[in-house]
């Protein structure tokens, strides 16, 4: 994060994905993102937008890697903690108050918003790994 605001050039880089992470989230939130493929895929958009503000500095391959692993750690773990989450809401022996809490649209909105960090880390840790790769590949010939 310290690269992605060290230079003008760089944090002119980020202002402009986080403005344009703004705008996709508050497009997908008026159209709304329930069973709309358009309104999840601005919010995807946006998510990657975000990622992007933070990693477009990176220039090598191995920065790249390193989000991919982290991001597939991410996802495997947060499935697990879905699995909790549910089997606490199911159980009959759960206090009213923890299942409310776990059932409010807060706590849906927050799934969300992880999944769809998440996923964009994903991409942009596969697609930047490769170009990247790519790129070192061609300036060492």
């Amino acid at each position: 994060m310290i690269e992605a605001l060290s230079t003008p050039h760089n944090r002119i880089g980020t202002l402009i994905l986080v403005t344009i992470c703004g705008l996709f989230a508050i497009t997908a939130a008026s159209i709304g993102i329930d069973d709309n493929p358009p309104g999840i895929l601005l919010a995807l958009l946006a998510a990657i937008a975000f990622v992007l503000a933070f990693v477009h500095p990176w220039r090598t391959s191995r920065k790249f890697m390193f989000l991919l692993l982290a991001a597939v750690i991410v996802i495997v773990l947060f499935i697990v903690l879905n699995i909790i989450i549910d089997s606490v809401a199911q159980n009959p022996t759960t206090s009213v108050a923890i299942q409310a809490l776990i059932q409010s649209p807060t706590t849906d909105a927050l799934i969300v918003i992880i999944a769809m960090l998440c996923a964009a880390a994903l991409i942009v840790g596969a697609i930047g790994s490769v170009v990247m790769f790519i790129r070192s590949r061609r300036r060492q010939e």
